[in-house]
């Protein structure tokens, strides 16, 4: 058995009892004694092989160590000695932490180095190997995202060449300077259509027709068509160039767009129909009502905003926090609702006329606005009020601070995965830099081979981002 042999006794007279192996291990310049019976609980282990390999061979010894000084009798391994604490918590404790400061995933390899399975973390670490796989999962995904974007399919031929082209200058804007000028572009006519809206609202600006029904003024009507002719051949060439149309049609922000272009083109065709036609009380509404969506297309601004973008994210990790907030307010607005009701009704002038009426007078009053429309004028119902109030200032501040820290978690890992991928980016063309000089310095020799030519850039960012 390889180590330095220990004798054990039992008692003060000296009666030797049993012999006790130690292995002296030099991990990354820090020495460490460690027993062979704590190292055999986990036979499977590396460690514990390095125990039982006196019988083995110098090839196999040279296997399980990278150096071994026989006149020392000390293992020599090239390994962080931080981890290798961690890893002897097992052979001690029966379980692993991994302590902080230390990467999960590269702790996993030190795991694999010494044949340790997972199974022996502790759960939290597990969720924080988890989350650190996700989130490579994902810069590897912007990595493939940017690179297939760069790259063009050799294999397309005509209108998919052209697809594709199409598809990259209307939808990356980081894939070429003519796409951020569109965006730019698309950005200008939101705000101007926007702009339109309102101002056209104005009466001063607003000129009578015929029959003395006050309407926009035709400049800002040339104004509004000549924005929704551009939003429109927009929407077409980004369906026209999608790779997949009908998840096209059913996302989100491009039914946003579609809803922002579908009421011009409906009035449009109910004024087309005649005057006879836009006589009707329910037509002449439905028209104000489609007018009114124009107002939809300022979503149409997170579609080139990531600010935006990462605050409909953090909304939408933290519907559990906004789910408690609505129920503490809605249990409060019924609360304090039905109190006001039942203390001022004896009231000659009360204001509350019935419970649902002073759902109203609750919600204003908890979420301190007090517009002044509805107030209770008894004693008890003012002290109902004060409560109520204070209970509402309450209601809102716990769930707030969730809230907040979930966007500003959600904001810092959307900049650290751009970073990550922009640096892995980097890394990638450094590589392939390399491997090009490498390449022709083999051509100019006359010693490449055909199969030294083909640079793997997808599958060595895969290895590089594990290795992270």
């Amino acid at each position: 058995m390889w180590g330095i042999p220990r004798t054990r006794y039992s008692d003060c007279n000296g009666s030797e009892t049993s012999g006790e192996t130690e292995i002296v291990l030099n991990i990354g310049g820090v020495k460490q004694v460690l027993c062979g019976d704590v190292l055999n609980r986990y036979p499977d282990t590396r460690l514990a092989q390095l125990v039982n390999s006196s019988t083995e061979s110098s090839e196999h010894l040279s296997s399980l160590c990278d150096e071994y000084d026989p006149g020392k009798g000390e293992f020599y391994f090239d390994r962080d000695p931080g981890a290798f604490k961690c890893i002897l918590e097992l052979y001690y404790y029966g379980e692993i932490h991994i302590k902080r400061g230390i990467c999960p995933v590269c702790f996993v390899e030190e795991m694999e180095f010494w044949n340790i399975d997972t199974y022996f973390l502790d759960d939290c670490c597990k969720c924080e190997l988890q989350e650190a796989h996700d989130e490579l999962a994902e810069i590897a995904e912007k990595v493939q995202t940017i690179l297939v974007d760069r790259e063009e399919d050799p294999t397309a031929r005509g209108w998919q060449r052209f697809q594709m082209c199409l598809w990259k200058l209307m939808e990356k804007p980081e894939s070429s300077l003519p796409s951020r000028v569109i965006v730019i572009i698309s950005f200008l006519f939101i705000l101007m259509s926007s702009i339109v809206m309102c101002v056209g609202t104005i009466p001063d600006l607003q000129v009578e027709d015929i029959e003395g029904n006050r309407m926009e003024h035709p400049i800002l009507e040339a104004i509004e068509t000549a924005c929704i002719g551009w939003f429109t051949v927009e929407y077409v060439l980004r369906l026209l160039s999608s790779p997949n149309k009908v998840k096209f049609v059913l996302s989100f922000m491009n039914i946003i767009d579609f809803m922002a272009i579908m009421p011009f083109y409906v009035v449009l065709t109910l004024t087309s129909l005649g005057t006879a036609m836009m006589e009707l009380a329910n037509v002449q509404q439905a028209v104000q009502a489609l007018r009114i969506m124009r107002i939809a297309r300022i979503f149409k601004l997170a579609r080139h905003s990531s600010g935006l973008q990462t605050l409909t994210l953090a909304l939408k990790s933290s519907f559990s926090e906004l789910g408690m907030l609505l129920m503490y307010m809605g249990v409060g607005v019924f609360l304090f609702s039905a109190l006001g009701y039942t203390l001022e009704r004896s009231h000659p002038e009360t204001m509350f006329t019935s419970i649902p009426q002073s759902f109203w007078w609750a919600v204003i009053t908890m979420t301190t606005v007090g517009y002044g429309d509805i107030y209770p004028k008894t004693t008890l119902g003012r002290c109902n009020a004060a409560v109520s109030f204070l209970c509402g200032v309450i209601a809102i501040a716990l769930p707030i601070h969730p809230i907040i820290n979930n966007f500003v978690i959600f904001y810092n890992k959307q900049q650290a995965l751009e970073s990550a991928a922009k640096h892995e980016i980097k890394l990638l063309a450094l590589r392939s830099e390399e491997c090009a000089e490498k390449n022709a310095s083999r051509v100019q020799r006359g010693s490449v081979a055909n199969s030294d030519t083909h640079i793997p850039l997808l599958e060595d960012s895969g290895h590089h981002l594990y290795n992270l």
